[in-house]
């Protein structure tokens, strides 16, 4: 009996090796089988399939997938200071990789569980920031690793003000989170990209993204 397969794992799941053996969507493409390779908390895989090249002749390839659920981001701004809300806190991962301590500057994030993606980014920024925003407007879908990660990040910004905290922030204690809630102006946010201080990928996306296409670009009057 294979845990996560035949019986279940530490949340219960089961049939974890069945992922993507009914997809029909890409006729190019033919499942061929599914291996469990851990379930730990998220849910790494190995598929072997059938992929048509363009040339007509088929292959064989195998591919190792890691799912940890989609997530939500939200950029938080206050377009009559020029500020935005940012969060830092320590990603192991990154400090492993290269960088210094592994103290990320990044917008609020989580992952959705089981709410809607709107639902969980408000319960996000809660948590992390202290700021219970109103309205939220939606950005854009991304996958953010797709050579090997499954995540959707769903996109979102909203406006903050004094008005809109509610609580003190940091995240969820209880769930080993330490976040500092980071206030910048926003052009320092921009020069904090070019000089790496920003690396966080959704993070650069969304500032970016706000000078461009959103509350501080040209056409919003916001440069």
């Amino acid at each position: 009996m294979t845990e996560g397969v035949d019986v279940p794992d530490q949340r219960g799941r089961t049939g974890l090796d069945q992922a993507g053996r009914d997809l029909t969507g890409n006729p190019r493409v033919r499942v061929r089988d599914v291996r469990l390779l851990a379930c730990n908390w998220y849910v790494l895989r190995a598929t072997t399939f059938d992929y048509q090249h363009a040339d007509g002749h088929w292959s064989t390839q195998q591919r190792e997938t890691y799912d940890r659920g989609n997530g939500a981001t939200v950029l938080l701004y206050d377009p009559a200071r020029r500020t935005v809300l940012l969060t830092r806190q320590f990603r192991y991962p990154a400090y492993v990789n290269g960088h210094p301590d592994g103290m990320l500057l990044e917008t609020a994030a989580g992952l959705l569980d089981d709410e809607a993606p709107e639902a969980a980014i408000r319960r996000e920024a809660a948590e992390e920031t202290g700021h219970t925003v109103g309205e939220v407007e939606r950005v854009f879908s991304v996958y953010m690793s797709p050579g090997s990660v499954t995540e959707r990040l769903h996109f979102y910004a909203a406006p903050y003000s004094a008005a809109t905290r509610t609580a003190q922030g940091g995240g969820v204690a209880e769930e080993g989170e330490d976040i500092e809630v980071v206030e910048l102006d926003f052009d320092h946010a921009l020069d904090l990209i070019r000089d790496g201080e920003i690396a966080d990928a959704k993070t650069i996306m969304l500032l970016q993204w706000a000078a461009l296409n959103g509350p501080f670009s040209p056409a919003a009057g916001g440069l």
